[in-house]
């Protein structure tokens, strides 16, 4: 009685030579389930989801941590100048030194960063005022005010001759400051309430000057001061004016030629 022969299957590749492509037909593969399509899209990456950016957020302690930093390095710069210790700047901001340095790696990154800072926030408190004021001069009052608690003589670094003043980013703010305040400036001349022979540059180096402690002092009230002070060269700027001012009006240009 004769065994029966094992067949024996044939290698891949015989079996693909013997295969009439025209009568191969692959069907496709069947929908996935909603609950699976679901499961994939809850597994999407986490930048997709955010508009497929793909840069990380930073984290909220982190974002806390630079505020902090660079209000702190604002005041203690308006203080000291801009090469004040970073001990100070991290002590005001109650972190440690190489929290600093992992936020800001050297002095002219921290510089440059408090000064945008600044801009940023006066900018903005410049257009708030004009958009909420119903009054031209009562806009001017609250931008000048406001400028002074934002600290605007932190501003003060860029008249030093080694800060990069062509940094783009610098450039950029500053078009925007000097938009923004000439615009507020102007309008409050244009309605006839504040006098025609100053310019933006008048009303920054005023406001830097004025909300500046006195150096050597220890002056425990200097908001006090400043605002009063700044109230007395508000009311020098109402038209009509009571005086003739010697010179021309000061521009943004006459600040960066630090020609005042």
């Amino acid at each position: 009685m004769k065994r029966p022969t094992a067949t024996v299957p044939a290698a891949p590749s015989a079996l693909v030579a013997n295969v009439d492509p025209a009568s191969t037909h692959v069907p496709e593969p069947a929908p996935k389930p909603a609950r699976v399509r679901e499961a994939a899209g809850a597994r999407a990456p986490r930048a997709s989801r955010a508009g497929g950016s793909g840069v990380p957020r930073p984290r909220a302690d982190a974002v806390r941590n630079r505020e902090r930093i660079l209000t702190a390095a604002r005041e203690v710069f308006v203080e000291f100048g801009s090469a004040a210790p970073f001990d100070e700047v991290a002590r005001r901001a109650g972190i440690g030194n190489a929290t600093l340095y992992r936020h800001f790696p050297d002095r002219p990154t921290l510089v440059r960063h408090v000064v945008l800072f600044v801009m940023g926030r006066v900018t903005a408190s410049a257009e708030a005022s004009l958009a909420e004021e119903p009054d031209a001069f009562a806009a001017l009052c609250r931008f000048t005010h406001a400028a002074a608690d934002e600290r605007i003589g932190a501003l003060c670094p860029m008249l030093a001759d080694d800060f990069d003043r062509e940094h783009p980013e610098l450039l950029a703010a500053q078009t925007a400051l000097e938009s923004a305040v000439g615009t507020l400036l102007a309008t409050g001349q244009g309605a006839g309430a504040i006098r025609t022979d100053i310019g933006v540059g008048d009303l920054m180096v005023a406001l830097s000057q004025l909300s500046r402690p006195l150096p050597g002092t220890a002056c425990l009230d200097t908001d006090r001061f400043a605002h009063r002070h700044l109230q007395l060269f508000l009311d020098g700027l109402r038209a009509p004016a009571r005086s003739e001012l010697p010179g021309s009006a000061a521009t943004f240009d006459d600040l960066r030629q630090k020609t005042m």
